[in-house]
């Protein structure tokens, strides 16, 4: 898979533990509908004590942390102060994580229902990034993965084999990949080769789908419909 190519209009990288990849989902989602066209929805795991330190909560309360100093913890606090507000005009509840999720296998768990059950995409990251936000979905956990694919009728019994051999290894050798092409961060957009990172970019993506005709759309944040 090449990080900036596809058979499909346009490409989405998303990671269910990014707050900015939760709230982009449903105007993605939306846009997709709209337009009457099938995107090509992609994983990226993100490594964020890489950039952004690691850190651990018990009961409301930083436990341990590492590599975050104030003005770190002030822009994360932000964060999800900005993302929250999204998150709540669209109906749903967006809680700070307590860790640093490892979300590997939930990642991978949406690229192998996006290849075996592409209709149920959707449906499934509609499950996925809402519960796991309400802090009711653990993502590292595979039996908790794997009845969240039962209780939409998936059937998930090659999904325990593909997450141990196929899947694992093509998730770890496309981690490497990412940022040689361009791409740091979720959402990601690629359209024809060009890397847009933001829901903001959602109205100028519309126009470039839709033909382009006319002046191009500011970039800027929309509410539902996008």
């Amino acid at each position: 898979m090449k990080p900036l190519e596809s058979a499909n209009p346009l490409i989405i990288y998303l990671d269910v533990k990014s707050p900015y990849a939760f709230v982009a989902l449903e105007p993605t989602l939306a846009l997709e509908a709209s337009l009457g066209l099938e995107f090509d929805w992609r994983t990226l795991t993100l490594d964020i004590p890489s950039y952004l330190g690691s850190a651990q909560k018990k009961d409301g309360k930083v436990v341990e942390a590492t590599g975050r100093d104030e003005r770190l913890w002030n822009a994360i606090r932000y964060s999800y102060r900005d993302t929250r507000r999204y998150a709540e005009r669209q109906g749903h509840v967006l809680k700070g994580t307590e860790k640093i999720w490892d979300s590997s296998l939930i990642n991978i768990a949406i690229d192998w229902v996006a290849a075996k059950h592409r209709s149920r995409l959707g449906e499934y990251l509609r499950s996925v990034f809402p519960s796991f936000w309400r802090r009711e979905f653990d993502i590292e956990d595979l039996q908790t993965v794997v009845n969240t694919l039962s209780a939409l009728e998936i059937d998930a019994d090659d999904f325990h084999r593909y997450q141990q051999e196929e899947g694992r290894q093509r998730h770890d050798q496309r981690q490497a990949s990412f940022h040689n092409a361009g791409i740091y961060g979720v959402p990601t957009y690629v359209i024809e080769g060009e890397v847009f990172f933001g829901r903001e970019h959602l109205p100028y993506l519309r126009w470039r789908l839709s033909g382009g005709e006319g002046t191009p759309p500011d970039i800027a944040y929309e509410l539902l419909p996008c």
